[in-house]
């Protein structure tokens, strides 16, 4: 006689509100957060998450959102806001404790100066987020470890995880991104990015909204000959010219085809035969995606092309959106 399964013990939500008012548009950013929250399994009941808090718009507007999120969510978890201050020259070092002291969150101010061990071992002039990186990486996983925390979550959004993919490919010749999320080199952190599917230009609406006390950097992101700022101007300009381009970039991450790829190691070409007079089994024909189509012909991917087209070709002197919406007429 089979003995029936115990039955999951229920969740019992604990009831929160925010310290602020959520607008329309947080409340969109708040279910967009919320999907990438889901796709990718980044919070379970219980977490406790670390939330990196740097003083830039994308953090603050991290912080907002996962708030946002704890009010909704089905599962209960606890947020620790944490800065790490790394001494850098005219770094406001008040902003940030007054502003966390007025949410009500718990948070921390971890100490260590970083810039100088940075600008003692590089040369001048050279790029530091190489090393910069490397030095706040360990001392943000050690801090996870002291307060318990089970996640740490990074206010990447979708423009940095798509300047990463061609910073690989144009420069490390690799098909690789900025995953959503993550598990640490020795296995004991699990980093998530709950902005993974949020637009830039829609954080930079919401932190004015906000009027968010912004920190300005002088350490990575403001260096005038970092690769990551000119493939960002790429991608911004790309952005302008041929709307809805990003998104599809950033949705051909989420359908990859390894069989119409070149990597071995991914898929076995070598394996691959013709069967002449006998039914293609359908597991084989599921593991050679798409055939021997190389480039997909769908509604979807027409209409883009389309799109391309007419912004390639709208007049001089007239909106882009007028001149799609003319061509369209």
């Amino acid at each position: 006689m089979n003995t029936p399964a115990p039955e999951a013990p229920e969740i019992t939500r604990q009831p929160r509100t925010l310290p602020f008012s959520l607008s329309r548009e947080g409340k969109r950013l708040r279910n967009i957060v919320g999907a990438a929250v889901t796709d990718f399994g980044m919070i379970s009941e219980g977490d406790k998450i670390m939330v990196c808090l740097s003083g830039g718009k994308d953090s603050y507007t991290m912080l907002d959102l996962l708030q946002a999120l704890q009010v909704v969510a089905p599962v209960n978890f606890e947020l620790i806001a944490v800065n790490l201050d790394q001494k850098q020259p005219d770094f406001p070092a008040h902003i940030l404790p007054e502003y966390l002291k007025s949410t009500g969150l718990n948070y921390k101010i971890v100490e260590a100066d970083t810039y100088s061990i940075v600008k003692r071992v590089l040369e001048e002039g050279k790029t530091m987020c190489s090393l910069c990186s490397r030095l706040r990486r360990g001392i943000l996983y050690r801090t996870a470890k002291e307060l318990g925390c089970t996640k740490i979550a990074l206010g990447h959004h979708r423009e940095d995880i798509l300047e990463t993919f061609f910073l690989n490919m144009f420069y490390g010749g690799k098909l690789k991104a900025m995953p959503p999320k993550l598990v640490s080199d020795n296995g004991e952190h699990v980093v998530i990015r709950p902005m993974a599917y949020v637009r830039e230009k829609d954080i930079v609406k919401y932190a004015k909204e906000r009027d968010f006390p912004i920190i300005p950097c002088n350490l990575c992101g403001s260096q005038p000959n970092l690769q990551r700022a000119v493939v960002g101007r790429m991608i911004e300009d790309w952005d302008k010219k041929f709307p809805g381009r990003v998104e599809t970039m950033f949705r051909s991450l989420q359908n990859i085809v390894p069989s119409h790829l070149a990597d071995t190691k991914l898929f076995n070409f070598q394996a691959l035969d013709a069967v002449r007079g006998a039914p293609i089994e359908p597991q084989r024909l599921a593991a050679f995606d798409g055939g021997d189509t190389a480039f997909d012909v769908d509604p979807e991917i027409e209409a883009a092309m389309q799109r391309d087209q007419l912004a390639a070709s709208a007049p001089s002197g007239r909106p882009l959106v007028a001149s799609l919406s003319l061509a369209t007429q």
